[in-house]
């Protein structure tokens, strides 16, 4: 008789039939099994510590994807949003006759049918030349997502925390400068930032440009957005939330619109105006809220908003122009079923300036980068109408503005 190793028990388990004889095929087959007329399907079946193992293997593995592979991608397209990307109808109630009918219609066509709103503002005055869909413009605004990242910005080198080429080290032995934080919109450089400062002041600076109060001299029906008094708990992020994704606050379009305008003029915070008659228009006064102490730093952070737009999160915008120079920036993120996308620019040429705020809300087709590119046609359509040309004679004749 032949007696079955342990070693040979362990191969029949893995390879069936290596080591069967005859004698031992009669001692462990089952004879119903051959007489069934279903075919038995071949499973192996783990322990429960073989199991536990896989799982752990499984895991590790998982660790070790790339972020579009990995669990954090996986629940943001399975995100879920309540609010449709697309409306029509938006603009029926809108005040037009105080605006410039190429920059209103310019805005229109490029906003098409993305429920949102465009703004455009002359930065060297804070008149306001179109304002597209005026419910939401004037609305209590939104999470700010990443445009927030522009007012920290300020306040770091305002603070001497930074310049544009302070390097921060953000792990796994990466490195990132000011200009490509912007760039790049990256959040755990802004993070850190607001981590350094600490929310005194970083509320301060917020407040200094315009954040949390109105924008406008009286227009009808603007709110006035909030930004918090405390710090928002560490469970929701904390100071570097805040400074990254704007968690807690609720900004304006005309709010975003007033500190982009007082980057392009060199400082200069302008009560926003939105002219509603002919008449209003012919008589405008440009008035000032403040001026900022930003002139020496404009030009630390101008290279990461050019840099967005060349290379960066609104590269988009280059898709339909890129005649002249536009430096922006890009934001994005969702709360409550609705996603937000934001871009805030300007286009920088020797014939003068526009301030183009581009603020989208709705679901998956919604974000930042779709903005920019809805920008990039707005400025299309006003270079194609010569407006550049055209503004440079209104700037020279502009009225002295009001304190």
């Amino acid at each position: 008789m032949f007696k079955l190793g342990t070693g040979c028990l362990r191969l029949v388990v893995m390879v069936a039939g290596l080591c069967l004889t005859p004698a031992m095929w009669a001692a462990h087959v089952d004879p119903h099994a051959l007489n069934s007329s279903k075919p038995k399907s071949k499973r192996v079946s783990e322990s429960q510590r073989t199991r536990r193992r896989m799982r752990h293997l499984a895991s590790s593995h998982s660790a070790g994807l790339t972020r579009t592979s990995a669990g954090s991608s996986h629940r943001r397209y399975h995100e879920r949003f309540f609010m449709s990307s697309f409306a029509e109808g938006l603009t029926g109630s809108d005040v037009i006759e105080g605006e410039d009918p190429i920059v209103r219609q310019a805005a229109v066509d490029a906003l098409g049918n993305m429920n949102g709103t465009v703004v455009a503002i002359e930065p060297t005055s804070g008149r306001v030349l179109a304002m597209v869909n005026q419910k939401l413009a004037l609305s209590s605004g939104a999470q700010p997502c990443s445009t927030i990242k522009l007012s920290v910005a300020l306040a770091a080198l305002n603070e001497g925390v930074v310049s544009k080429e302070t390097e921060i080290s953000l792990g796994a032995r990466s490195r990132m400068n000011l200009t490509e934080a912007l760039a790049h919109s990256n959040n755990a450089y802004f993070e850190a930032l607001g981590r350094k400062l600490g929310f005194e002041k970083v509320a301060y600076y917020a407040h200094e440009y315009g954040l949390g109060e109105l924008a406008g001299y009286d227009i009808p029906g603007e709110q006035v957005g909030t930004y918090p008094d405390e710090v928002i708990p560490e469970k929701l992020g904390g100071v570097g939330k805040m400074c990254s994704f704007g968690e807690g606050v609720s900004m304006t379009p005309l709010q975003l619109g007033g500190m982009v305008a007082a980057i392009a003029n060199g400082g200069t915070l302008y009560y926003l105006q939105h002219p509603t008659t002919p008449e209003e228009v012919l008589n405008f006064q440009p008035r000032i809220k403040r001026q900022l102490d930003i002139a020496p730093l404009i030009p630390e952070i101008s290279d990461g908003m050019a840099g967005a737009v060349q290379y960066g999160t609104a590269r988009r915008l280059g898709l339909n122009f890129n005649e002249e120079e536009i430096l922006g920036k890009t934001g994005t993120c969702s709360h409550e079923g609705t996603r937000f996308g934001w871009f805030a620019s300007y286009v920088n040429t020797s014939r003068g300036r526009i301030v183009v705020v581009v603020f989208l809300q709705g679901g998956r087709p919604t974000f930042g980068p779709k903005a920019a590119e809805i920008a990039g046609l707005m400025y299309r359509n006003l270079y194609d109408h010569n407006f550049f040309i055209a503004g440079a004679s209104k700037l020279a004749d502009a009225p002295a503005p009001r304190p």
